[in-house]
Order: C-alpha cells, then structure tokens, then sequence
C-alpha cells in the first residue's frame, strides 16, 4: 500500500515546505489549498493521512476532521495551527483528530506522528477488511443461489431478521438451516453479541439440560464448581437449537419457561437466572404432527413458530447446484494448493441428476472428495461416488466393481490407510468399507 498523505493549507510556501520533507519520506503527497478543495480529494482519491491546518479560508479545519470522517472514517487527520488553544485541540480530539500540534513545534513532530497515524490506517483496514470478509461469510450474502425457492426463503429471513421474533426454521438436513440461523443473526440488532449453537441430538436429556442451563457446585456428583449454560453464554445474542425436535419432553417444559419469561432455574440453584436472549430452532421432523400426536409439547411448537421458514432441498432447487458445487471446488483447491479445476460437462449433469438427500451437506462432502481424486485440473464423472452411476458399465466399459475398487484404492493412498478417514471420504460406513476391501481383496 502505497501512503498517501494530503496537506490543505492555505500558506504556499507551508504547503511547499511540508510536501517536501514528507516526500523525501516516501510518502506520495497530494496538496490543497481550501477545506472544500481537500474534501473533493478525499471523496475521489486514496488517502491515508490528512494535514490540515485549523485557519482555512473557508471552513475551520477542526470542523474539517468531522466531515472527512464521514467521507471515509480510516483516514486519520492532524490538525496544525500558528496559535493553538486548549479549546480548540480538546474539540479536534473529541471530532476525531489523530493529534493537534503548534507551527513551529512540527519539525521534529510530523514525521513521528505521520507514522504512527499510518499505523493506525493500516490496522483500521485490515480490520475492516476482516469484518467484511466475515460479515459476507455470515450474512445472506453468504447464501449461494438464485433459485425462486431459496429467494424466498432469504427474503423472509431478512424481514425478521431486524426483529427479536422466535424463528422456527424447517428443511430436510443439510438444507444449510445453520447458515441461516447465523445470517439473521448477523443481520440483527445483536449481531456485536454471541451467536451460541447447540445440536440437541448430540447429548443425552441429563448433559442437554447441564449444557443449556448449567448447574451450581454441588449439584450433582463430578459438579465441583459452578458453571454457565449455553442460555447465560448467549446473553444478549442469538442460541440456536438445532435438532429441536430430540429435545425431551420434561426439558421442553423449561425451554417454554425461557421464552415465556427470560429466565430460568440451574440445576442445584434455588433462584432464577435472568437471560435476555434470541432463540432460533430447526428441525427436520415434522414438528406440528408430533404435536398433535403428543411427541412435542404443542405450546412449546406454537411459541417457537412464531416465524416458520422452510429451506427448499437441493431437489427443489436444481439450478442451484452447480454454482453451490462450483463455490466448493475453489474452496478445496484454495485448501490444497492446487491450481484452477473446472467440472466437465458429464460431470456436471450427474450432479444436477442426483437426488441429494443429503442436500449441500451431502454436495459439499462429495465435491471434497472429488478435489482430493482427481489427478487432473478437470474433474470427471467417474469420481464421483457409486450411486451416481445408474449403469452397470461407464462409456469406457469399465465395470461398477472395477471403478469402486479404483475409487476406494485411491483414497486409501490419500489417506495413508486410515479407514476412518477413507470411509468419510468415500461416503460409505466403516463397515461397508470393510466388507469391500475383503470382497476386493484390497489390504
């Protein structure tokens, strides 16, 4: 990054002398002459630094340093003036100023000062720079697709996003209901505040509880001190609750309590703990059915859908899968250090073809994969796994049994045998895999 530095001052032989010792420097220094001159410079051009004097002939240079932070908020501003006041260097601090010095006293302090403020530009942008890569990760922007069905799916995101509503969203798995739940989050008013995930099939009833609520000292046996549910962890933000639907019921019944009231009981506690938090949930099951059939508190669904979104399979949103495919194959190239990889046509139509039952989930699996097996910069349709291949025999009359034997080989290299690792990989369970590698005599 080149450091630009614009020097407004009204005093030529100032604005000469100043651009000439900043220059030998290094610095590429831009000059005005006026505050509004300056401000054009700073809305067309890149710069890094501004010295401004305070006495301009047509607006105040302390003033200045608000309405080129409004412009562009990194730049950072010195303030120079022949006759500085207390009052006047307090109020260019309070606008933002990096600093206020004296004519005459500049000499040995600019350059210093020069440097220390394009410190401050670099980190501010490389700050910025973070928190635009992460906000596009997080946002909706991070959804990839056109389709009608996902479209809609966004756009009744974004509506309540804004709100602190319960938001119920529904989809077979792998539909990305994560992804959403953390784009609405950042799309809120609480996106500065912790955004907590909990997958509620992960635990049995007993840990699902001590993880969501926490417990006091003494609770229960291995309980030595105290400890902060996910509920406390998440104060001000977002918990989401995926897999609502395992939940048990007798920990439903406390779930509701929070939503109700915001509060809740530890386990071993004796008092309420106030909480002020956002729940989202997800589920894949047909919450409304188990309801009615007593499976699922009927309350607890009725306050939870307060906002239902449903998210459209891959299966309902076929255009959709070669621009998802695409977004994952420059991911796992960027991973591998490996150049540009393009999908051949047949390639692309067995994907499209698929039933993806388990959606970007399953996509995201397979496109990894196939990065990882293919010995060239195009990826071919014999590398995808076995239930993509409806024929018996591929156009090159290689057999099932010849390409799986080839596949599982192949990933056992990569792997450097580890049959967990190829099982993932290849998409089968480790069982499986061991019956194909006795059945194939692959040791």
């Amino acid at each position: 990054m080149e450091n630009t530095v614009l020097i407004i001052d009204d005093e030529p032989k100032i604005l000469g002398l100043l651009s000439r010792i900043i220059e030998l420097e290094g610095f590429r220094v831009l000059q005005a002459d006026t505050g509004k001159a300056g401000l054009k410079i700073v809305k067309t051009k890149e710069v890094h630094v501004v010295i401004s004097d305070v006495k301009l002939p047509d607006i105040n240079g302390v003033e200045l340093v608000l309405a080129i932070k409004e412009i562009k908020p990194f730049i950072e501003v010195i303030n120079l003036t022949a006759f500085g006041t207390i009052a006047d260097g307090v109020r260019a601090m309070r606008n933002g100023a990096f600093d206020y010095i004296i004519k005459g006293d500049d000499n040995d302090k600019i350059i210093p000062l020069l440097y220390k403020a394009v410190d401050k530009v670099r980190l501010q942008m490389r700050v910025f720079d973070l928190e635009r890569k992460v906000g596009k990760k997080h946002s909706f922007e991070g959804v990839i697709g056109n389709s009608p069905a996902i479209l809609e799916s966004i756009e009744m995101a974004r509506r309540v996003a804004s709100t602190d509503a319960t938001v119920l969203l529904l989809g077979e798995t792998g539909t990305g209901k994560e992804v959403f739940a953390q784009a609405i989050h950042y799309e809120s008013q609480r996106r500065m505040k912790p955004f907590v995930a909990l997958n509620c099939s992960g635990f049995n009833p007993e840990l699902l509880e001590s993880e969501l609520f926490g417990y006091r000292e003494g609770a229960f046996t291995g309980a030595s001190k105290d400890k902060k549910g996910l509920l406390e962890e998440a104060n001000e933000g977002t918990l989401f609750l995926d897999e609502i639907g395992e939940m048990n019921i007798d920990l439903q019944a406390k779930l509701l309590r929070v939503l109700e009231n915001q509060n809740f009981i530890k386990i071993g506690d004796t008092k309420t703990t106030k909480v002020n938090v956002r729940i989202i949930a997800a589920t894949n099951r047909n919450l409304k059915e188990e309801a009615e059939n007593g499976a699922f508190r009927s309350d607890l669904f009725y306050r939870l859908s307060v906002f239902s979104i449903e998210l459209p399979s891959l299966s309902q949103r076929r255009a959709d899968i070669l621009p998802i495919a695409k977004y994952y194959l420059e991911e796992f190239t960027a991973k591998v250090n490996r150049s540009e990889m393009i999908m051949d046509k047949e390639f692309s139509a067995l994907l499209i073809r698929h039933a993806w039952k388990g959606n970007i989930r399953e996509l995201k699996n397979v496109m990894e994969r196939v990065v990882i097996l293919s010995a060239s910069n195009t990826i071919t349709a014999d590398l995808l796994p076995f239930e993509f291949h409806e024929l018996v025999e591929d156009n090159n009359g290689m057999s099932m049994e010849a390409m799986e034997r080839r596949q599982i080989k192949k990933v056992l290299l990569h792997t450097s045998g580890n049959k967990t690792e190829t099982s993932r990989l290849l998409g089968i369970g480790l069982t499986t895999l061991y019956r194909k590698l006795e059945e194939y005599g692959i040791s």
